[in-house]
């Protein structure tokens, strides 16, 4: 049996997660409570059916069951049942704004004289538990509902349970740095082509920037040196039973040098891990990178800065 849980704070996505996992055949529950988990997996088990279950479990349970959460989740790794805990998040801010657009009630706020601000912050502290033992975090504040069922597609119902999913993500310093990285590597003492009016436009994925930074010697030895230190320590994480691991490079307004710098790496990297996901946050862009082929899942057009 595949089992995929699903948590984290309300208005983040969990409902598509779900959707996009019931549309590949899974069998999908909403607002599971968290003490019928096992009972449920036993059904299933006895039925010989389905073998793909994906349930939602959040702030909506009973506090007591979501306390008794981590002990359930250690009986089924006992049992030998394999599953994935997903935590979705996305900026509170952001989820402000997303409650006051549809003007639809945190379940928080239900039976309390709470504020919406004071129901999202006592929500991820009543989730810090389930968020620590999460195995993905996917961080939804700029995704589309069609990126969410991409990334839940891709690094979710493809991923093997003897395969480390590795992402590189480029972003920039001035928008903050990515919620769901594991790993973040500063590029910002790197040559800026941004102050070259001519190349401003471009971004790293453009030859004229490419042979940009290329020409630097410090360029190439901050790529070495981040790719020996990933080549060196990534086996430790895999061998840890650690499923995904997001790598962030950023650079100021993540246009030029991350977006290089990720590119770069990631094209050494699949030699070892066979894929790479590859994500620019600023551009907009997602990709798949292996070692027979370069597709590309997503474009936006970005305004250069």
């Amino acid at each position: 049996m595949q089992l995929v849980i699903i948590s984290g704070r309300s208005g983040s996505g969990k409902s598509i997660a779900l959707q996009a996992l019931e549309d590949l055949g899974y069998y999908a529950i909403d607002n599971l409570p968290a003490m019928l988990l096992g009972s449920l997996v036993d059904e299933l088990r006895e039925q010989g059916g389905r073998t793909h279950l994906a349930v939602s479990i959040d702030a909506r349970n009973l506090p007591a069951a979501l306390e008794q959460l981590p002990t359930l989740l250690e009986e089924l790794k006992q049992r030998h049942i394999l599953f994935q805990v997903i935590y979705l998040t996305t900026d509170a801010r952001i989820l402000l704004e997303r409650y006051s657009a549809t003007r639809r009630r945190h379940p928080l706020t239900r039976d309390s004289d709470m504020t919406l601000e004071e129901a999202i912050d006592k929500e991820e502290e009543t989730l810090l538990a389930i968020r620590e033992l999460a195995d993905l975090m996917i961080d939804t504040s700029r995704l589309s509902v069609h990126d969410l069922r991409r990334r839940i597609t891709d690094q979710v119902a493809h991923q093997r349970s003897d395969q480390l999913t590795l992402t590189l993500e480029s972003f920039g310093y001035k928008r903050g740095v990515p919620m769901d990285a594991d790993i973040v590597f500063d590029v910002r003492c790197l040559p800026n082509p941004y102050w070259d009016p001519t190349l401003r436009p471009y971004n790293g994925r453009d030859a004229n920037i490419v042979a940009f930074l290329s020409s630097y010697p410090i360029v190439d030895t901050m790529r070495s040196d981040i790719y020996g230190w990933l080549e060196k320590w990534l086996p430790a994480y895999q061998n840890s039973q650690r499923s995904y691991m997001t790598i962030a490079i950023g650079c100021t307004g993540g246009q030029h040098r991350s977006v290089y710098m990720a590119e770069q790496l990631a094209q050494q990297l699949i030699k070892h891990t066979g894929e790479v996901q590859l994500r620019h946050r600023e551009l907009g862009l997602q990709y798949s990178l292996s070692e027979r082929q370069t597709q590309p899942l997503s474009s936006t057009s970005v305004k250069p800065e």
